[in-house]
């Protein structure tokens, strides 16, 4: 009986958890895809800072490709508020 019941807890908490890991995903290839449109879009900027919004990109795909959602949530969010500060007419 005890292990039915653990077996039982176990299944529930992973049945709980799973929405949080897609919200996650769904998190990453929304930042993902604005990071993408912010690129492309951009007004005339330096260089270095086309690069290193580049560069971000590059990163969160990664992380994104080896299922680091948290990386790739992290890196392109990091990006989006600094692009977000040098225009805060885009959203």
């Amino acid at each position: 009986m005890k292990h039915s019941a653990m077996a039982g807890l176990f299944i529930s908490a992973a049945l709980l958890a799973s929405p949080v890991f897609a919200a996650d995903k769904d998190l990453c290839d929304a930042q993902v895809q604005k990071l993408e449109d912010a690129i492309t879009t951009a007004p005339a900027v330096s260089e270095n800072s086309m690069d290193n919004a580049k560069t971000a990109l590059a990163d969160a795909k990664k992380a994104q490709a080896s299922g680091n959602d948290k990386d790739c949530i992290e890196v392109s969010g990091q990006m989006l508020e600094k692009i977000q500060q040098r225009s805060p007419t885009k959203k």
